[in-house]
């Protein structure tokens, strides 16, 4: 059984009005609930439990992520549910549009295995915020960190799990008809990376996030600057399909090796006959024969969705097939 300490300790952030730039509401949570009025959130499914402002706010035990975006935390309701709580630092629609975005959103996420479900939402003067379901085993980032720090690495036949879901999770997407409602692509993530990716305990994934870009912009305080500075952005963030599959060839690429630095791609690409050989070690768990190929396979396709020509990317149904194809075809 994999264990993780996928959570951090609560701190502080900064909550963004709807024509605000800055304002911080408070540092503790408790005080938050000190002086706002209790709201109900509105749920997004049918018999969805009946959640407040005030509940899911008392209820935060611990942030399990943070970026531009806003912030992720975990909550533990009071009849013990778990859920997940994302709060937007800077919403770029107005509350009804906010609503009916959340809404149609909710509606796809939640008739999708593949998919993380959306539970209900709020969108208040001081808070605007989702609340969605809540995965043990954490994201694929931690995952895969928690292998590099020594702790219980994925397999390869687990790998291969996952990035069959989150293919699957994607083709979903792309598949959606119409493409656009009301200015909204209903046909692009826009944020596929790592810590987005969500663990089942069958080790299936489910995509997060879906349409979020649609709803808040990025704001850099000095602390997600600091983190900006010291790492680097290895996923495209246009809001394209083209981009879509490029995220998702970078995925698999920190699947197969931890490749974290588009610095290396050139390389990769320059020394992937000498890494088909075995002259170069590249993969950073062991494997051979079928293994081996089916990973070189599925190294090829990441390569081929992080060309530099997006016109020359492979539509994210082709490489479904191609992927379905190479694991049927291995066994």
């Amino acid at each position: 059984m994999l264990s993780r300490a996928f959570t951090k300790p609560k701190r502080s952030f900064k909550e963004y009005g709807e024509n605000s730039r800055s304002g911080s509401i408070s540092k503790y949570d408790d005080c938050i609930v000190g002086f706002i009025d209790d709201l109900p959130l509105i749920p997004c499914e049918n018999n969805g439990p009946s959640l407040s402002l005030k509940e899911v706010l008392r209820t935060s035990v611990s942030v399990m992520g943070e970026n531009a975006r806003g912030l992720t935390e975990k909550v533990v309701l009071s009849n013990a549910r778990l859920c997940t709580l994302k709060r937007f630092r800077k919403v770029i629609v107005r509350k009804s549009e906010f609503g009916r975005r959340v809404e149609k959103l909710a509606q796809i996420c939640n008739n999708c295995d593949y998919l993380v479900p959306i539970t209900a939402y709020l969108y208040a003067k001081r808070i605007k915020l989702v609340v969605s379901d809540y995965y043990p085993m954490g994201s694929l980032a931690d995952l895969l960190s928690g292998g590099r720090r020594g702790q219980t690495a994925l397999n390869w036949n687990e790998r291969v799990i996952i990035i069959e879901s989150i293919a699957r999770a994607i083709s979903f997407i792309h598949g959606q008809s119409p493409e656009t409602v009301k200015n909204m692509k209903m046909n692009v993530h826009g944020n596929i990376k790592s810590s987005n990716i969500m663990i089942n305990i069958d080790l299936t994934a489910r995509l997060s996030d879906y349409g979020f870009v649609q709803l808040a912009d990025c704001v850099e305080d000095c602390d997600t600057k600091e983190k900006h500075a010291t790492t680097h952005n290895i996923y495209c963030e246009n809001l394209s399909q083209k981009s879509d599959v490029f995220n998702f060839g970078m995925v698999l690429l920190d699947m197969l090796a931890g490749v974290q630095d588009l610095s290396y791609m050139d390389c990769i690409v320059k020394l992937e006959e000498s890494i088909k050989q075995g002259d170069i070690p590249f993969f950073e768990f062991h494997m051979k024969g079928k293994e081996r190929k089916q990973a070189l396979k599925v190294l090829e396709i990441a390569l081929a969705c992080t060309s530099s020509l997006p016109e020359t990317r492979s539509s994210i149904h082709q490489i479904l097939f191609d992927l379905t194809h190479l694991l049927k075809t291995s066994k």
